[in-house]
């Protein structure tokens, strides 16, 4: 049947759907497709298959179309190989719109919903998590669990993921950290950074200190997040600390929630506007002439408040915020960070989906990681293909999140990495969790950590 009373979701967009030619480039950037070899799981597939639903020739409960979008990490690595410019990932949250409305959401998806759609339920969550993770015990726990409770053990490893880890010890003659070095430990270098032990405003390395009191003072507001601020509060101070350090004045902004980005994602757009609507207040009302956002998913949700509030009353306040949002490593690379202490690790970098396809910023945090004095920066294959995290993939589809997450270990692996850097904290439980049950002694670090780090070593 023709989609006539569901069309303002989807079928207003068919202009956007005819842009795909099929001319197959996507083929080989899809992580679904390159390992199950389904046309249906392939981007052109997924775009023909919306299609049909918006001329009538499938409905959006059919199992064809249920099934391959569901299998979707949304990864968005078709979008920049796509010779026509199609906005697949705009196109797949309609998608999942008119299939939630039609199938329903799966109990996961709206228990998360549910959770994070609700600052109290997000902080009792992350609460019980914090509590997991204490004194080792999810980690424990985790790898107690016979194989046979997987989604149980797993979901204990990504809280696991989340405590704190030490610094591999590095030699003060300039040894790089690498797993197997025979290294002993400085005194006071064997934890991260946290609160109060940057030296904001006056940081260098031997003995020099670099001013920043001839740069132009920024007014910025940071958004904390839901997962980031419940379970990774070290990041944000850790972002705090090194925003000031380079000339920043950070602005608190209470009342804001988090950024929508999942909701959107498995097509609850209603819960996305008013997650939306509420942070454009929020953030309106603060001030500040950026938005700096730590986490990749966070920003590209963030940079699209434009649009997805497209007539609405608030959509110039929406259009204005967006335009203000800049990842942490974009605002840095723009400044030009200031130089810290050295940090003789060898440190590989893993790409978030949404930070490098989504926002198409491939190169900032590289550029920043290597004014780290010291700091060995190993390549990893593959780098920007996803790790199988996906917000809430590595749960729901543990098969083939787990496929993809084992080839993103082994690559790990290969570079005899000490650390593992990435910018957003859905990748940072996935990977550390498949690490932890695999035994690897790997650390996993947001990037902006060893900004810190070296900021701390730098004013010592």
């Amino acid at each position: 049947m023709p989609i006539d009373v569901l069309g303002s979701v989807l079928a207003a967009e068919e202009d956007k759907l005819l842009t795909c030619v099929h001319c197959g480039f996507g083929l080989p950037a899809c992580p679904t497709y390159r390992r199950l070899g389904d046309e249906n799981d392939s981007p052109r597939g997924r775009l023909y298959l919306m299609r049909a639903v918006v001329e009538g020739r499938l409905t959006p409960d059919d199992d064809a179309v249920t099934t391959h979008l569901d299998r979707c990490l949304g990864c968005r690595a078709c979008e920049p190989v796509c010779p026509s410019g199609v906005r697949y990932g705009f196109l797949l949250e309609r998608a999942r719109a008119l299939v939630a409305r039609e199938a329903g959401t799966g109990f996961m998806a709206r228990s998360a919903l549910r959770v994070f759609g609700s600052r109290p339920l997000t902080r009792l969550v992350s609460a019980f998590g914090r509590i997991l993770r204490a004194g080792g015990f999810a980690r424990g726990l985790a790898r107690a669990l016979p194989r046979g409770l997987g989604r149980t053990r797993f979901a204990l490893a990504m809280v696991a993921a989340t405590a704190r880890p030490a610094l591999p010890p590095y030699r003060p003659d300039g040894g790089t950290g690498r797993r197997g070095d025979r290294v002993s430990a400085r005194p006071g270098t064997g934890a991260i950074a946290g609160s109060g032990e940057v030296a904001t405003g006056s940081v260098g390395s031997g003995g020099r200190r670099s001013s920043i009191v001839d740069r132009r003072s920024i007014r910025v507001a940071m958004l904390t997040g839901c997962v980031q601020d419940g379970l990774f509060r070290r990041v944000n101070e850790a972002t705090r600390l090194v925003l000031e350090a380079n000339g920043c004045e950070v602005v608190d902004v209470p009342e804001q929630v988090c950024c929508g980005a999942l909701h959107a994602h498995n097509g609850a757009l209603d819960g996305a506007r008013s997650l939306a609507r509420r942070n454009v207040r929020a953030f309106r009302d603060a001030g500040g002439e950026y938005v700096v956002v730590n986490a990749a998913g966070c920003g590209a949700m963030m940079k699209d408040y434009g649009e997805l509030l497209a007539g609405d009353p608030l959509a110039d306040d929406a259009r204005a915020l967006a335009d203000g949002v800049r990842d942490l490593f974009e605002l840095l690379a723009e400044l030009g960070p200031v130089r810290g202490g050295p940090v003789p690790l060898r440190v590989t970098y893993d790409a978030p989906c949404h930070l490098h396809h989504g926002q198409g910023i491939t190169q900032a945090p590289l550029d920043v990681l290597r004014t780290v004095p010291e700091l060995e920066l190993v390549p990893l294959h593959d780098a920007d293909e996803c790790c199988g995290g996906a917000g809430i993939y590595g749960m729901t589809h543990p098969g083939l999140g787990g496929r993809i997450l084992d080839d993103k270990l082994a690559a790990i692996r290969s570079t005899g990495a000490a650390v593992v850097v990435t910018p957003n904290p859905g990748c940072m439980m996935q990977i550390g969790a498949g690490l932890a049950l695999a035994g690897d002694d790997c650390a996993v670090l947001h990037p902006v950590e060893l900004l810190a780090e070296s900021y701390r070593r730098g004013a010592a």
